[in-house]
């Protein structure tokens, strides 16, 4: 053999092992950008069945709170706000801004349901409904299996992440366009602490 032809065997080896090494980093990237995106339609699941138990809810204490109709319209209008921002997300789940607007509905639509069943408090006989107790509880139990949802959703989105910003795949997620993905914020009413009085 040449050495001509050695140089180029080992030239074309080179480039070879430098493709695959290549390929390899971008397999991982795309492998952990769809394990966050999974991890959102998780999040959709209960996302959704929390929006069908609004209005419910609404129902329930609508005839109890007739003159109270100020705050559930307020809630009827962030959960159509906080659908519609889900459905944004769920669309393009590595869509930063998208993932702001649906944390900031959901923080907003968190704040309302909260008034609401501060309000329904002042009804005695709202509390003892068995419908507006199934239905709180049904809500209680989506809103864990949510916050469950997110943290999966933001451990995937951090993986992600950090894969994405190590060298070298850095640059290979400049060169393809893989964008940093957005967490899900937890909305302020689930960070704060109950006020326990006595």
């Amino acid at each position: 053999m040449s050495p001509v032809t050695i140089a180029l065997i080992v030239l074309l080896g080179v480039v070879l092992l430098f493709a695959l090494w290549l390929m390899g980093i971008y397999n991982g990237l795309v492998v952990a950008a769809n394990r966050f995106k999974n991890a959102f339609a998780q999040i959709d699941v209960q996302l959704k069945r929390r929006y069908e138990l609004i209005p419910n809810l609404v129902e329930a204490v609508k005839g109890y709170m007739a003159h109270e109709r100020e705050t559930l319209d307020a809630v009827i209008k962030a959960r159509n706000t906080a659908m519609a921002a889900e459905q944004k997300v769920a669309a393009n789940p590595s869509d930063p801004a998208a993932v702001r607007e649906h944390n900031q509905a959901e923080a907003q639509l968190g704040g309302i349901l909260g008034r609401l069943f501060a309000l329904s408090e002042a009804y005695p006989d709202l509390k003892a409904n068995q419908n507006m107790l199934a239905l709180q509880e049904e809500l209680s139990s989506t809103e864990n299996k949510i916050a469950f949802a997110r943290q999966a959703f933001n451990d995937a989105a951090a993986t992600y992440n950090i894969r994405r910003e190590v060298f070298p795949a850095n640059t290979v997620a400049g060169v393809f366009g893989f964008k940093e993905a957005a967490l899900l914020e937890a909305p302020e009413t689930e960070r704060s602490a109950p006020k326990v009085s006595f």
